[in-house]
């Protein structure tokens, strides 16, 4: 059953050099449009020797994505009041803070960033959801390519949709099974099977999720949640997942 609209706790977007230091890394912008607004410029390098494939190709990959490189979606998201949240997520407790068992070579090229990317997570306090789940998400290897983390510069894109997604499962009284996929570097999304070439997990705004119930369930409370005001952004309706992003422009496939 989905929530009656609950009063909106907003403050604007802001964009900081270090968004796990920000206090206000987990709030959520107040201005909701389908035009684009101007920020600085945040192609990213990871740095890292072991993703240098995948770093290299990410600003040749990210001018698709809005009208200019340094442009981004205005994306809003309401949030619960504290006083109503009591009960209504299928977890039985906060989720766990600690991070852990991922391949041994993915860590090591990860390396302080690994860290500092949990620490933003958790900096989000969502209910439903633990940076575990998120990360896991990117500890994957396909063929001679591994996944990364996305560039520091987006980390607070992939806030916005983690909190729809925490929102979604609250509502529907379900926990989130498994989140397949999130941010995908360039060379990474190119062997995952049936992605497109300007992918949104490129953009790190985008989910692929599973939750303890039918996919068909999910978009559909998706749907209802995001036609009320939730967000704008994506969703997609697949067998077994939903894609849910905050592109900022409403598109069901």
């Amino acid at each position: 059953m989905l929530l009656a609209d609950n009063s909106i706790n907003t403050s604007a977007m802001s964009d900081t050099k270090d968004p796990i230091s920000s206090s206000s890394a987990s709030t959520i912008p107040e201005d909701i449009s389908d035009s684009f607004t101007s920020r600085r410029k945040v192609v990213g390098t990871l740095g890292l020797a072991g993703t240098a494939l995948c770093a290299s190709s990410i600003q040749a990959s990210a001018g698709w994505l809005w009208k200019k490189k340094d442009d981004l979606p205005i994306v809003k998201v309401k949030t619960i009041p504290s006083d109503s949240r009591a009960g209504r997520t299928g977890r039985t407790s906060s989720p766990s803070k600690k991070i852990g068992g991922f391949p041994d070579q993915w860590t090591r090229m990860q390396g302080r960033n690994l860290k500092a990317y949990a620490s933003y997570l958790n900096s989000l306090k969502m209910r439903n959801i633990s940076a575990q789940d998120v990360i896991s998400a990117h500890a994957k290897q396909r063929g001679s390519v591994w996944n990364t983390l996305p560039p520091r510069q987006w980390w607070k894109r992939m806030g916005y949709t983690l909190q729809v997604i925490d929102r979604i499962s609250s509502d529907m009284k379900v926990p989130v099974k498994e989140i397949l996929s999130a941010y995908r570097c360039p060379q990474y999304n190119a062997r995952c099977k049936g992605a497109k070439t300007h992918s949104w997990h490129q953009a790190n705004v985008a989910v692929d999720v599973k939750f303890d119930t039918s996919a068909h369930n999910v978009t559909r409370a998706t749907r209802s949640l995001r036609d009320r005001g939730l967000f704008k952004g994506g969703v997609g309706s697949y067998s077994s997942f939903t894609h849910i992003d905050t592109r900022g422009q409403n598109v069901n496939w």
